[in-house]
Order: structure tokens, then sequence, then C-alpha cells
């Protein structure tokens, strides 16, 4: 399993104002603090940007780069920023992500087909809503594989993401349980042809509830997606004791 570092998202108080700013320095000092041995990817989100400042994504692309070998993931629900992003990429990047939403299709897909990039396939449905049931979030990876192939793509370049929620949910145990199911039905060799890829935003679960629940409350469900096969988490790398954390159940997550 590899790790994808979610540091570099505008929710993130030295990301906005940097953005603000267009100040590189906090950016690539993020960046480097993410390249860690453990840690394969970087998210790069710079949250909803308007026509005028869609620039941001080009200048956090340039600025990460000029900090950090790590490959890279473009995370945007606008195909616009995502192209600017793409445009600036010394190597391909991941397109994070698309979804059964209109716009998405219309926008995003097509332009992971024309890059051949690879593409994150969110499981979540026309109106954005996030399914509680593994049968209903099955449904929605078949379609948006079916969509992803038709426009060109192949099963390599497809990563499913069934979507942690936050623990603010009333349901979140629920969800937490049927993400587990689908990521090893997704794993295995009984949906597609081959072993599907997956990837869940594990950083999702606790946001904005780290004084209530601990660390060890993550990495134990990461042990158990681990288990289940999944490929990619993306995490918050730098959070006091992660590192440590996974490193203790680093044998469950060489999948």
């Amino acid at each position: 399993m590899k790790i994808a570092a979610d540091n570099l998202n505008a929710l993130n108080p030295a990301v906005s104002g940097a953005l603000r700013d267009l100040n590189p320095e906090p950016i690539k000092k993020l960046a480097m603090e993410c390249d860690l041995p453990e840690v394969h990817f970087i998210d790069i989100n710079p949250g909803f940007l308007s026509r005028r400042h869609a620039d941001r994504m080009t200048f956090m692309v340039e600025t990460v780069q000029d900090a950090t070998r790590m490959k890279l993931i473009l995370d945007s629900p606008d195909p616009e920023i995502l192209a600017r992003g793409l445009a600036v990429c010394r190597e391909k990047p991941v397109l994070n992500a698309l979804s059964l939403e209109r716009h998405k299709i219309e926008g995003i897909l097509p332009l992971a087909a024309e890059h051949g990039t690879r593409l994150v396939l969110l499981l979540m449905d026309e109106r954005s809503r996030v399914p509680l049931s593994m049968e209903e979030r099955i449904a929605i990876a078949v379609e948006l594989r079916e969509l992803a192939l038709s426009a060109g793509l192949q099963d390599k370049d497809l990563i499913y993401d069934p979507v942690m929620p936050n623990l603010s949910w009333p349901d979140a145990e629920h969800h937490v349980r049927e993400i587990v199911k689908t990521i090893r039905m997704l794993s295995g060799f009984s949906l597609f042809p081959e072993p599907a890829q997956t990837m869940i935003g594990l950083s999702n679960l606790r946001s904005g509830l780290r004084k209530k629940y601990p660390i060890e409350l993550e990495t134990t469900i990461l042990a158990l997606l681990a288990g289940s096969g999944l490929n990619i988490v993306l995490a918050d790398v730098i959070q006091n004791g992660f590192i440590k954390e996974y490193n203790k159940i680093k044998p469950f997550c060489e999948t």
C-alpha cells in the first residue's frame, strides 16, 4: 500500500495564506516535510477557486515540483483547474476525481482520456450523495468504469475511492464497515477481470475532531482497509504520531 500526503489543501491555513499572497515558501516547506520515505504521492488541492484565481493550481504544482520529486495527485472538482495543473506537470499526475455528476463526466473524463492520466473514481452519485451500502457503492463503481472505458481509459488507469465519512456523521460506523467490504470486493477477482486499484481519504475521518478521537482510531481502521486490499491511503502524514503508528501496522499494508 502506498501513502499520499493530504497536507497541501486550502483548508490548511498555511496553504490558504500562501495562495492568497502567492508566496511559495510555506508550500515548499510543507511539501518537503511530506517528502518522507514512506510517502509516495502528494495531493495538491487548492480548494474552490474563482475563474480569476484559476492560476493558483499552476502556482501550487510548479512550487511543489521545485521542492520534491514525489508523484502528484491533482485534486479539484473543476476540470479547468485540473487542466491548468496538467499543463505544467513534468510527469503525468493522477487526477482526483470523477463522480457521476454530469459536469465532471463532461469535463474531467475527457481531460483524463486526452492526457492518458490515471483517474480517481469517487463513488458518489449524480447528486454528489455518498451511498451507504457496499452494493450501492459497487453499482456506482461499475457505472463509472463503463464510462471511463468508453472514453478510452483502461482498467489500469482507474482508482476507486469509496469515500470515507467524517466521524460526525450519525451513520459513520456503518459507512466504515461498508467501505471495508467495498475495498475487499474491488480488490478481488469477483467483480472485474483484474483486481481494481483503490484509494481512501483517511484524513476525512477525524477532520475537525482530533481532540475527541485519537490517531490510533485512524491507524486501526487503516489496518482493516489494508487487510482488505487497499492500495493508496490519503492521509495527513505530518500529524504527530502518524508515521510511527503506520510503521507499527506496516506488515498489514504491504499489498
